[in-house]
């Protein structure tokens, strides 16, 4: 199996992806935010419960 792979920068192509590649940026931040307030949250409510004992 003799197979070449050509190698081309093409800027529609890139542009095309961009949509893509923001949405999924987009999702990794809102996921990241979601875990930092459930830390946050629960760090909140486990310090409280410290304080009554």
């Amino acid at each position: 199996m003799d197979t070449q792979y050509v190698f081309q920068i093409t800027p529609d192509a890139f542009l095309n992806a961009l949509p893509i590649l923001g949405k999924g940026m987009l999702g990794i931040f809102i996921v990241m935010g979601v875990i930092i307030l459930c830390v946050s949250l629960l760090n909140k409510v486990g310090s409280a419960k410290e304080e009554k004992i």
